[in-house]
C-alpha cells in the first residue's frame, strides 16, 4: 500500500466517489480482478487488475482497497459497490470483528475471512471518512457496470496469460 496520504488543508476534506467491484472466473480459487473508478469534481481516474489464485470476495475488497490507497489526502469518500459483503462491513461490521481480536466470534469456527485485507481496510478507515452504499450489480447502474467490465477484462487477461503459459510448447 502507498505511504499515508498528506493531510487535508485546513482541516477540509473533499468529497469522492469510489465506484469498486470485484471479480472471480472460477470462484473460489480461479483468476479474479478488481477495479475501481474515481471520481472527483468531475474528473476521473480508474484502475484495475488481478490475481491468478483468488476469491471473488477478496477481489471485492482489493478493489476498495486500490481505490482508497489512489487517494493522495484524506477524503470523504462514498464507495458505491455491489457486493453487500463489502458494504455491510464497511458500514456495521469492521468495528465489531477489530473488537473481537479480527474474528466473527468466539471460539471454533469464528475465524475471519481475508483478515489481511479488512486490517489493511481499517488502517485506510483510519485516514478517510467512508460511508459505503450498496447497488444491484448488472441492473444497468453506469458506473457499477464500467467498473464491472474492467474486472472482468482483468481477470480474463490473468486467465489468458495462465493458459499461454501453460500451453508454451516446450523448447526443443
Amino acid at each position: 500500500m502507498p505511504a499515508k496520504p498528506a493531510p487535508a488543508e485546513a482541516g477540509v476534506l473533499q468529497s469522492v466517489e469510489l465506484f469498486a467491484d470485484g471479480s472471480c472466473l472460477a470462484n473460489p480459487g480461479g483468476p479474479g480482478g478488481w477495479a475501481y473508478v474515481l471520481r472527483y469534481r468531475g474528473h476521473e481516474r480508474h484502475d484495475s487488475g488481478g490475481d491468478p489464485d483468488t476469491t471473488n470476495n477478496r477481489m471485492e475488497i482489493t478493489a476498495v482497497l486500490r481505490g482508497l490507497s489512489a487517494l493522495k489526502q484524506p477524503c470523504e469518500v462514498t464507495v458505491v459497490s455491489d457486493s453487500q459483503y463489502v458494504v455491510k462491513a464497511i458500514n456495521e461490521w469492521l468495528a465489531g470483528w477489530k473488537r473481537k481480536g479480527w474474528r466473527r466470534s468466539p471460539g471454533p469456527g469464528g475465524e475471519l475471512q481475508n483478515v489481511d485485507l479488512w486490517r489493511a481496510l481499517d488502517e485506510l478507515l483510519g485516514i478517510h471518512q467512508v460511508r459505503a452504499s450498496w447497488v444491484r450489480g448488472h441492473n444497468g447502474h453506469p458506473e457499477n457496470e464500467k467498473v464491472d467490465q474492467l474486472a472482468r477484462e482483468a481477470a480474463q487477461a490473468i486467465q489468458a496469460a495462465g493458459a499461454q503459459g501453460r500451453l508454451a510448447p516446450e523448447d526443443s
